[in-house]
């Protein structure tokens, strides 16, 4: 009885100790990631994908993780919550991935984390500043994205003053990313004493604004807070310019990208946006990043961007974290090792990240960047922690 006891309870181990490994065996270990690849967003899913396959390639060129190589498996949520939840599904229970890394997008990861939980898979740096990837409080939830919330709330009020606008309104995506970017806005203003005199919104996928720049206009903002991404940055900007309505734009890190100049024009320039990690020119004068860029460009014949480096450093911090664990590579081993992590600034200015058994969020520190004549330059500091 005692031996046969036993020897359920062996069972039962091993299948717990199986369970936790998903993903992982001696010589390879499953990553997933959701990315926009057909919808909105796909100018920057792409993008992530090349940034993860460059750095993933590199690694197993050199043998992988303690002799392990990564296997990257990518779906498609065409930037839509519902089909998010069907790709998470496929990489848990079909593809057994160990850690899903990278999934962009606010409401997508919303949707797609309790299906990862419940086969107690990580949300490792996923491509969303919301403060809901990391609280409340989850052993399985790591963000490195400083929030929307955060950058608003911090940059808008130094930028009100510096400017000495009067008026400050908000034009945002009416779901849980644009609605981060107007708490910020609000919680920033009501530190100096100020309320927002207008606010407009949209539905994801809107292409046509005109009917919220006029509502801006006639209030007689002077400082506009975009909760926007690419086309809607570049649309609502757009109109503006066309009406003669020319107030200081102020956007999140989601707008922080290449392709609102390029595909923007003349009309993005002064447009300012809160960013931590540097886009990557061609011709940047800092020479580790225009080794990089011309590594990247060789590999895919296209120039990166902002959300090449962001695919390219969540695979290096997870393969920093798995280098640190060791051979016995588990879900519990790995959020042990990550509970104790410092990552130091990189090439691309990444302010400094550390992580503790109850800090999620690696840095809340944030930076300013413009568009002058045509590109991205970086024109302050870091401002928080």
């Amino acid at each position: 009885m005692r031996a046969s006891l036993a020897a359920v309870a062996l069972l039962v181990s091993a299948g717990l100790a199986q369970a936790q490994s998903q993903g992982v065996s001696k010589t390879e270990i499953v990553v997933g990631s959701i990315q926009d690849l057909s919808g909105p967003l796909a100018g920057y899913g792409k993008q992530v994908r090349a940034g993860m396959q460059l750095r993933v390639d590199e690694l197993n060129e050199q043998g992988g993780v303690h002799g392990r190589r990564i296997v990257l498996k990518f779906e498609d949520s065409g930037y839509d919550p519902k089909r998010a939840v069907l790709a998470a599904q496929k990489l848990v229970n079909q593809d057994k991935i160990f850690i899903m890394a990278g999934h962009i997008g606010t409401a997508q990861n919303l949707a797609a984390m309790p299906v990862q939980f419940e086969k107690n898979v990580i949300n490792f740096w996923p491509l969303t500043a919301a403060r809901e990837m990391y609280e409340p409080f989850h052993k399985l939830k790591y963000s490195f994205a400083v929030p929307y919330y955060e950058q608003i709330r911090v940059m808008l009020p130094r930028l009100v003053k510096e400017k000495g606008a009067k008026k400050v309104c908000a034009h945002y995506q009416d779901d849980d990313f644009g609605l981060e970017v107007l708490k910020g806005a609000e919680a920033g203003l009501k530190g100096i004493n100020m309320e927002l005199a207008e606010k407009t919104s949209f539905k994801r996928g809107a292409t046509e604004f005109s009917s919220q720049v006029a509502k801006l206009k006639s209030a007689g903002c002077d400082v506009v807070v975009l909760g926007t991404i690419i086309r809607e940055t570049i649309g609502s900007i757009a109109e503006a310019r066309k009406t003669g309505f020319n107030p200081i734009f102020l956007g999140s890190s989601a707008a922080y990208t290449d392709l609102i100049h390029k595909l923007g024009g003349k009309a993005m320039d002064g447009f300012y946006a809160t960013m931590a990690t540097q886009h990557p020119y061609m011709d940047e004068a800092s020479q580790p990043i225009r080794f990089w860029a011309t590594k990247y460009k060789t590999k895919f014949g296209d120039d990166p961007t902002v959300f090449s480096v962001y695919g390219y450093l969540i695979i290096d911090g997870f393969i920093a974290v798995a280098q640190k664990v060791g051979p016995n590579l588990s879900t519990d081993s790995f959020i042990k090792a990550m509970d104790s992590m410092s990552f130091p600034a990189d090439i691309f200015g990444s302010a400094p990240a550390s992580y503790t058994a109850t800090k999620r969020l690696g840095s809340n520190a944030s930076r300013l960047s413009q568009i002058q004549d045509g590109r991205w330059k970086v024109i302050s500091d870091y401002v928080g922690q």
